[in-house]
């Protein structure tokens, strides 16, 4: 009995070092989990993307030229970091097109491997998406050509290679894409780029040594999460304006972190776009959550001289404490510091009106579909590239319910249709939620019933992609494919993906 007595306080007292020291490290991956560069000293002056160069053919084409190539850049003083880029070392130029004209992008890959250009929030022909059925192989040129045809809006380009998608966009190619019309043009708003109107790529970064490091948070299965942001390529970045009225276009270019933007003085902002164009009215906001591929246009009000730093603050949608704390929710980053002047130029009050929507409504839907997200697939399924998942006919709406049917964060990005929500878990969605949409995030547990129209053309042998926009869960197999056929047609025979050639 005096041995067993032994034995049993031994396992015992074991017992109680093992669990204190188990509790003791949960408790500091904890603590450690939950990032912050609240106080950032801004020291660089933020990059603003050059506008594109481009030719105008005879009959009216407007030609751009992109090379995807490797190089190096310093973002910290004296370490040079591989990155990629389109035309120059990190991040690519801002291609800029207007409503009605033809457009062809020479798109040449310089790169070891093939890679694609996806024309992110476009409406476009199917062969012309860029998808992972369109790759370019190295030294290969792909040249895709259509005529613009939707409102101005801030779009965005990118590769899409299925299963390689997230590594790509996180060593630098990228680039915005923005649409101008008639409308817009005509509009009272700030429209000199680089000046008053700005990109403002947002990207969350972490470093090894010289080099990016692409690995995975401990404990995360959201893919990759950062430890620090960049804009437009500078880390810590402040601008010095001389406007009154500063239009920001923000671009959620991570491949997995989810931003809840605000003014660390709380000060309000003015909502004008969303990611498919102007909304019908301004909104006032003092928030706005933008996951990855997803955008805004801001416009914030300054006085002279006075500074004001644009911040992502912790997001109270996120999932649960484990998801919120390991998975980037309770995350707060000092993003980019508007420094104004001391003398600024008078800028016109905001329009009263800015757009039309040009977005069915759910009423003239005829047909439903439903879409269940979970990490391993969606519909219970993960990515086939010879498998069509659904099959729309060319000129009609439906309604889409999409459901995230697990604990992890998504999001719901459609190919080729901008798309009215309809209803977030059966309420009336929130402004920021009320314009032309191509993605929208659907945190855990979350319903959003959304309504578009499919314009064509009809391809029945070519599919457009339906994803979670978090990358990693993107590579790993959620994402579908449907294709557009006419009334009565059938879905033709998806082939393996055609590589460009070199030319």
């Amino acid at each position: 009995m005096s041995r067993l007595k032994r034995v049993l306080t031994l396992l015992t007292t074991v017992t109680v070092v093992v669990g204190l020291a188990l509790g003791g490290g949960f408790l500091w991956l904890y603590s450690d989990a939950k990032v912050s560069t609240a106080g950032t000293r801004f020291s660089q002056e933020l990059a603003v993307p050059p506008l594109a160069k481009s030719t105008v053919k005879s009959d009216g084409t407007r030609v751009f030229d992109l090379t995807m190539r490797a190089g190096s850049k310093e973002f910290r003083s004296g370490r040079q970091t591989p990155t990629w880029g389109f035309n120059g070392d990190f991040l690519g130029p801002t291609l800029r097109a207007e409503r009605g004209e033809k457009v062809r992008v020479r798109v040449r890959n310089t790169l070891g491997e093939e890679s694609t250009v996806h024309w992110h929030g476009m409406h476009l022909p199917a062969k012309m998406d860029g998808g992972p059925h369109q790759m370019v192989a190295p030294g290969a040129t792909w040249t895709p050509h259509w005529t613009v045809d939707q409102p101005a809006a801030s779009l965005w380009y990118h590769p899409h290679p299925h299963g390689r998608t997230e590594t790509h966009v996180q060593r630098g190619l990228a680039g915005m894409f923005l649409l101008d019309d008639d409308t817009s043009a005509r509009l009272a708003l700030p429209k000199r780029y680089g000046v008053d109107d700005l990109p403002v790529i947002v990207q969350d970064v972490r470093f090894d040594g010289a080099k990016f490091d692409h690995g995975h948070k401990m404990m995360s299965d959201t893919g990759f999460l950062g430890d620090r942001t960049m804009v437009n390529g500078t880390l810590e970045p402040y601008k010095e304006v001389g406007d009154e009225l500063v239009r920001l276009r923000l671009l959620n270019a991570s491949t997995a972190r989810v931003y809840h933007f605000g003014f660390a003085d709380s000060r309000q902002f003015s909502l004008i776009g969303t990611d498919g164009g102007l909304l019908e009215k301004a909104v006032a906001m003092d928030r706005i959550q933008l996951s990855p591929g997803e955008r805004a246009e801001v416009v914030v009000r300054m006085k002279p001289g006075e500074r004001t730093v644009l911040r992502s603050y912790p997001q109270k949608n996120y999932g649960d404490f484990w998801q919120s704390r390991f998975g980037g929710g309770d995350d707060t980053f000092d993003v980019l510091e508007l420094r104004a002047r001391n003398t600024l130029r008078p800028s016109p009050g905001l329009p009263a009106e800015l757009g039309r929507l040009e977005l069915p409504k759910g009423s003239d839907s005829e047909r439903t579909r439903f879409f269940g997200l979970m990490t391993s697939g969606i519909n219970g399924r993960r990515m086939e590239m010879g498998r069509v998942d659904e099959t729309v006919t060319r000129g009609t709406a439906e309604t889409w319910t999409v459901r995230n049917d697990d604990g992890v964060p998504h999001n719901f990005h459609v190919h080729d249709v901008q798309f009215r929500v309809l209803e977030v878990d059966g309420k009336q969605p929130p402004p920021e939620l009320r314009g032309a949409k191509d993605t929208v995030f659907v945190p855990a547990g979350r319903t959003v019933k959304l309504a578009m129209r499919f314009t064509g053309p009809a391809d029945p042998d070519t599919p457009y992609m339906y994803h979670c926009h978090l990358l990693y869960h993107e590579d790993i197999g959620m994402m579908g494919q449907f294709v557009v056929v006419e009334k009565g047609q059938k879905a033709g025979s998806v082939r393996t993906p055609h590589t460009h050639p070199g030319h």
